[in-house]
């Protein structure tokens, strides 16, 4: 987690943004992967149980991109910081 929020606030956060939280989605907030996740991080991280459900409510699958739109539009982002950071 540690990992994505600096690359987000290196890559993506502006200057006037506050800094990113990371959330973590759990089955049960009881758990290794709870207690060793957040064990020394210094960032705010949320923590949290949810419920899986079969398909995405069609209101959001209208506004949200898909999975695959989201990878592209990263890379494509990426690829240009490191481009304009060349110059």
């Amino acid at each position: 987690m540690n990992f994505y929020l600096s690359a987000v606030d290196d890559l993506l956060r502006h200057s006037n943004d506050h800094p990113s939280i990371g959330l973590i989605l759990c089955r049960s907030k009881v758990g290794v992967l709870a207690e060793y996740t957040l064990r020394d991080i210094n960032k705010p991280i949320g923590l949290s149980t949810y419920r899986l459900t079969k398909n995405l409510p069609e209101k959001l699958q209208k506004v949200l991109p898909t999975i695959e739109e989201l990878e592209a539009e990263l890379v494509k982002f990426v690829f240009r910081t490191r481009i304009i950071d060349k110059f």
